[in-house]
Parts: C-alpha cells; structure tokens; sequence
C-alpha cells in the first residue's frame, strides 16, 4: 500500500491545482504518533479552509476540522487530528473557498503501532538529509546556480520512507530575505513551491531541525536581531512535536518513532561567538539545552538514541562551524555520555556540503557516532583533506546525497543500517551499526 500511495503523489499535487485550491503550500504531514496527527498547509490569502479525515475502510465516520488562516501565521494553518486509533490507515482531504467547499484530493497516513508489551518493534524506514538550495535567480549571488538536481526529493519518495528528518539548511536566506520577517517568510514559501519537496512533504511524516541559513545570516548565533521572527517562522513552516520548554526558547524537542527515540537539537538560538572572550564561556547548545538533552537521553530506554544536530558534532578537525571550535563543551557531552553509561548515541548531522560517518570509543566501551549527510540539492565539496581523526574508512561522500536509516530486529536485537544514496540511487556505502545493551 505504501508503495502505491508513493507513486501516486505527483498526480495528487497536480489534482490539487486543476481543483482550484489556492493553497501555496500543502499538505505537509509533520509529527504522527499512536494518537494524534498533525498537517499543515498554508493558502495564499486569509481564508476559510477545513479538513476532512476518516479511517481508511470507514469513509462515513470522516471528522471535519474547519479555521480561518491569518496573516499573522503567514496563512499557514496546523490541523490537529486528535482521538485517531493506533495502527490504524486514514485518509484526508482539504477544502477553501476556492473549492466553494467542494474537498480535494486524498492523502493518507498511518498512525504508529501499538507493538509494547505485544510484539517485537516495527522495522522503521527514516530518510536524513541538510542542505537544500532552491535557487531564485533574482535573489542569488551571482555566478553558477548554487543548487539543483531537485528530483533527488522524488528519489526519496520512490523509498518509501516512515519518516523525513530535514537536518538543516532546509532553506536558504539570501541577504534580501534575514533583514525582515516578510523576507524570512517569503524564503520558505518560495521552498515550499518545488512540486518535489511538496511530494516528500506530503508522502510522510516530516520532522525539522534548523542551521544557520534557516535561522538568520550565514554562521549567525544567538545575537541575530530577528531570532524571535525566525523561530515563529520555523513553528508556522513546520509541525514537529513541541519546540523548546517553558523555559528556554528554541526549536529543540524529542519524540519517540516506534521503538527509536529522536532528539533533534537547536543549535542557534542560545549560540555566543566561539571566539568570544571575556563574558561567558562559548556555548553551541546553552546550559539549559545541554542540561534537558543528558537528562532525556539518560531517561531513554530506546535501542538508538538519535540526536539531530545542524553542524558535525564528533569531526576533530576545529574549522569552520564543527563543534570542535567548541571543544570544552563538545567534550563535556561526551564525558556525561560516558559517565552516565549512555549507550546506543547516533548524532546526524548536516552543514558540511559532504558526508562521512564518525566513530569514538570511549574508555568504557562505548561507541558514540556522527553521521553527516550533506548536501541534497546544494552545491557539494570534498572536505577529505581535513584532519578529522574519527573519519571511519570508506564513508566520504562528496557529492549530493541523502541517508536511509533501516531499524529492524526482533526486541532487544535491534540494528542500524545506514544506506547513503545519490539522486540518481547510486550506492556510496552501508554500514550496519548493532543496538548494545
């Protein structure tokens, strides 16, 4: 059935604009669990839209939710489709008053299994990638188009993945774009128009975290004027889970995708200068998210703990914007890793216009990783020739690509193979890392 619903979304987007939906963008399916679904669209004006939803084999039981999209949230709008079965298909569809009405086309989603205390977990299929560069002529730098290849978006889609785990650099504000709000919105509009991310949007679950060209300027921390306007602007363009804690502002948060729990990471919002000297010490993360992210993973019971996070967290090589340049608390995490006895850390990772995969054994065992998976469409490099000691053998990719992340396994046998592909579905490698208990 996957499958099948994979094939056919480029026909459903296109139905959407011979319907007369006025909608820029949508429907981007975000955080699903046992209970609960969020979707979000956005229309190009203040308006009427509902959405319809019901169990994929009980169409006359549908449930209609109905808002008015306001300018205040860029005319995006996130359904809350609550008191859903586990396990269970549904379908959905979307008026405005374009449609005078009338829904649209029928999307589909499937709620998370109810597997505790009753089977083994669910193999759980997750595609990772950072980087995305949607060129607009106008507003570039001159010169070579810095991004393209968009159907590496479809190639995802054709993998029939559970989940889509933006890492980073989702977006890329121009210099016209991070001196306003409107511009900050407009960047992630214009994204959103590619009919190919709208197809991985739509086809699963979408999870984001943000770097710095999604936050504000190039290499910008927590000092950026507009990081409020840029944090709403993340919470109006994407439907994850909860961002931040009462009390600390950011985009950080956890949920849990089967039996894999995810920590996706903010690494701008609370960011001071590395170099800065004489106030504080440096910090990527700031107390209060380092603090919230040791105690989570110390509370996880899960065969993998996944931490997404903008830049490269285990590469020694101290350049540019890797957490090295931070290497006190870089280090810090690690010894609470080690001294709490947190095992099964995969951090992924993006920023680099490459990829590699990292390893470090601790004193006592332990093995933390990092994969970077970088660039999807952006312009790529090779950063072979950088001294990163922990680089494993045979795992650079210098070349526009995108992760697959297979957990699979019976309970307490779980493993991880990672799969890095090209657009065009080359192979560069696999590794296979196995769940310790």
């Amino acid at each position: 059935m996957k499958s099948l619903i994979s094939s056919i979304v480029l026909l459903k987007l296109a139905a959407l604009t011979m319907f007369g939906q006025s909608l820029s963008f949508g429907p981007l399916l975000g955080h699903v669990d046992m209970r609960t679904a969020y979707i979000m669209i956005q229309s190009d004006r203040a308006e009427n839209v509902s959405l319809r939803y019901y169990p994929a084999n009980l169409p006359e039981q549908y449930q209609k939710l109905s808002a008015r999209t306001s300018n205040d949230l860029h005319h995006t709008h996130r359904f809350v489709l609550s008191n859903l079965q586990p396990g269970t298909q549904y379908h959905y569809q979307i008026s405005n008053e374009h449609s005078k009405g009338q829904f649209g086309p029928t999307y589909t989603f499937t709620t998370q299994t109810l597997w505790q205390y009753r089977t083994d977990p669910p193999p759980l299929r997750v595609v990772a990638g950072s980087c995305a560069f949607i060129n607009e002529t106008a507003y570039d730098r001159p010169g070579n188009a810095h991004g393209g290849n968009y159907h590496i978006f479809d190639s995802i889609v054709a993998h029939d993945p559970d989940m889509m785990l933006w890492l980073g650099d989702n977006i890329y504000l121009r210099e016209v774009d991070y001196g306003s709000p409107e511009g900050i919105a407009w960047r992630y509009q214009h994204a959103r128009q590619v009919p190919e991310i709208q197809h991985v949007l739509a086809a699963c679950p979408n999870y984001a975290i943000w770097d710095d060209h999604d936050f504000g300027p190039n290499d910008s921390n927590g000092s950026y004027a507009l990081k409020d306007a840029s944090l709403q602007a993340f919470e109006s363009y994407w439907a994850n889970p909860s961002y931040g804690t009462t009390e600390t502002d950011g985009i950080f948060t956890s949920f849990q995708m089967g039996d894999i729990d995810f920590f996706l990471l903010d690494n701008r919002f609370h960011r001071t200068p590395a170099d800065l000297k004489g106030l504080d010490t440096p910090t990527l993360l700031g107390e209060a998210q380092l603090k919230w992210l040791i105690e989570a993973l110390k509370t996880s019971k899960a065969p993998f703990k996944m931490i997404a996070l903008g830049g490269q967290f285990l590469n020694t090589f101290a350049g540019f914007e890797n957490y090295a340049t931070y290497a006190a608390e870089r280090q810090k995490i690690i010894d609470l890793i080690e001294l709490n006895e947190i095992k099964n850390v995969v951090f992924l990772t993006g920023d680099r216009h490459c990829g590699e995969l990292s390893a470090l054994t601790l004193k006592n065992g332990i093995t933390i990783y990092d994969l970077t998976t970088s660039p999807l469409t952006s312009r790529s490099y090779d950063i072979g020739k950088e001294e990163n000691l922990l680089r494993m053998d045979g795992t650079l990719v210098p070349t526009q690509h995108f992760a697959i992340l297979d957990f699979a396994g019976k309970f307490k046998e779980r493993s991880l193979t990672i799969s890095i592909k090209d657009a065009e579905g080359k192979v560069h490698y696999t590794r296979t890392i196995k769940s310790v208990l």
